[in-house]
């Protein structure tokens, strides 16, 4: 547990100072909110009671910020407390210099007297259209405090989505890095000197034994060239990327890969579900969420499923029919869109597909990490297995002989 100094407001608006036990910032506020005090500064202290002083850091505003800010400025603005001081107390204990000064900004825009949403527009690459078109529902709606916590949870569920994809991905790259490790190693250290036992013993190779210092030879002969070409087409391969057609191609590619494909598609369809629901609640309009969650996403595939969504939807059709008119999306999650939309409740129905699929995107990394573990584990064996026979194969042969 952590010790916390606060300084709040009672119901009567009376100033409250103290200091509380919790594990965090944010379970200090919720505790002050049990209390009934609306929480002014919350801060963690050190021995004798300083105030600890946070290093700030620099590098890209990741989605666990976005949603820990937007999570303690709906709770400060639900507590009764000014948009601004929230800003304030919620900067001051930012940790990102990035976002710190983002928050600063849309500070002195909302002490000038404009909206939240005017301040946090000038930074997109950080805030944006999703989160954007929330804020302003929320306050065009007078409950920015709801609108924020949804906001959260999305940034949450996003971070936690793209958290098991990294898993997933993470794993197999690293026992390939291994792989590269010991084969460079084995070709580097051990190769040479099992060359020159050999050539001091003299007499014929075995076939395999041949074989194997053959390409080894090639290796070595041209390496230089090997290496030449490994970056030309990385390079190339990162040029064709950034083309349209590249991007189609690459784009198509990524769902078809072996054991990831399915991964990749359902994690599109998580998030997919998960976007629209959370625009849907905060009373965005259909066809502008539509339109927001094409805009984000970066697959050309799914982009153009959305896009057919979208243009049924405004010609008047329902969006189960031009969820399957897309023919990306499962027949669940179209029955699901379906039974939302006959229900008046689609953006619930969508929350929990989306639900679902997170579910299943976990058993599937657990599946694929119980299936590539044995595939690796025999991989690398068979690499070292080949090593130790063409290398002591001669040897054997020999002793053999002089028996």
């Amino acid at each position: 547990m952590k010790s916390f100094t606060y300084i709040a407001r009672d119901a009567a608006g009376t100033r409250r100072e103290g200091m509380l036990a919790a594990n965090s910032a944010n379970e200090a506020l919720e505790i002050l909110h049990t209390r009934q005090l609306t929480p002014v500064g919350v801060y963690e202290t050190l021995a004798r009671g300083r105030k600890k002083r946070k290093v700030a850091r620099r590098g890209r505003v990741r989605a666990a910020d976005l949603g820990a800010v937007c999570w303690q400025l709906s709770t400060m603005l639900e507590g009764g407390m000014t948009i601004t001081a929230a800003l304030d107390i919620i900067a001051e204990d930012t940790e990102n210099l990035q976002l710190r000064h983002i928050l600063q900004q849309a500070r002195g825009k909302v002490s000038e007297g404009k909206l939240l949403s005017d301040g946090l527009s000038e930074f997109p690459q950080v805030f944006n259209r999703l989160a954007l078109a929330i804020v302003i529902a929320g306050e065009t709606s007078g409950d920015l405090g709801k609108a924020l916590r949804t906001l959260a949870e999305h940034f949450d569920g996003r971070d936690r989505i793209a958290k098991k994809i990294r898993g997933a991905v993470s794993y197999p790259i690293f026992v390939l890095c291994l792989i590269t490790v010991i084969v460079i190693g084995i070709m580097g250290l051990i190769v040479p000197r099992f060359r020159m036992i050999f050539a001091q013993l003299g007499g014929k190779l075995p076939a395999f034994t041949r074989v194997f210092m053959g390409i080894y030879e090639v290796l070595c002969h041209n390496l230089l060239y090997v290496a030449v070409a490994a970056v030309a087409l990385a390079v190339g391969a990162v040029l064709f990327a950034r083309t349209a057609r590249g991007h189609r191609f690459l784009s198509k590619v990524v769902l078809r890969i072996p054991l990831f494909g399915k991964l990749f598609s359902e994690a599109f369809i998580a998030m997919f579900c998960k976007t629209v629901a959370t625009l849907l609640e905060a009373g965005v309009p259909v066809l502008e969420t539509f339109e927001i969650v094409r805009s984000m996403s970066s697959n050309d595939v799914v982009v153009s499923a959305i896009t057919r969504v979208k243009q049924h939807v405004t010609g008047g059709s329902n969006v189960a029919l031009g969820m399957a008119a897309a023919g990306f999306f499962p027949n669940l999650v179209i029955k699901m869109a379906q039974v939302g939309e006959e229900s008046g409740s689609l953006a619930t129905i969508l929350r929990k597909t989306s639900e679902h699929y997170e579910r299943r995107i976990t058993s599937m990394i657990d599946a694929m990490t119980g299936l590539l573990e044995p595939i690796m584990i025999t991989t690398i064996g068979a690499i070292v297995l080949v090593v130790v026979i063409a290398l002591y194969l001669p040897i054997f042969t020999i002793s053999d002989v002089a028996h």
